[in-house]
């Protein structure tokens, strides 16, 4: 499998290949900012299984995690941490086609907004 990406302006440009570890929703509040949304989706890969044709601005949001976003149009691009090294979460609406990945479950549930609801069955940690 081969998956493409990119942010808003087409600056920023990814390919993934293989198949993605997993693919979950975040709630939590620092994910909910960086993507000025009630909630994100990221699918996760191996890091040597992404390469980038620009690289994408990086900002160091909180102690071990890096965040990665398009410099020019501010797209959200990546999520990385050292606590998962060689591992790298892109953002599900980054990529071509978002439907082809299904997510798998929810993460930090608990820092949820209360009006949002996936309603689906899902685990919810």
């Amino acid at each position: 499998m081969i998956a493409t990406g990119h942010c808003l302006c087409g600056q920023v440009r990814f390919e993934a290949r293989g198949e993605p570890r997993w693919v979950s929703y975040c709630h939590c509040a620092s994910c909910r900012r960086h993507a000025g949304s009630p909630i994100t989706c990221f699918v996760n890969f191996q890091r040597d299984q992404v390469s980038f044709e620009a690289e994408p601005a990086t900002y160091a949001s909180s102690p071990g995690v890096t965040r990665s976003h398009c410099a020019r149009c501010g797209t959200p691009i990546a999520y990385e941490t050292t606590r998962r090294p060689g591992e790298i979460d892109l953002y599900l609406n980054a990529f071509d086609d978002p439907a082809a990945f299904q997510p798998q479950g929810h993460a930090f549930f608990e820092e949820h907004i209360p009006w949002f609801d996936t309603r689906d069955d899902l685990p919810r940690k």
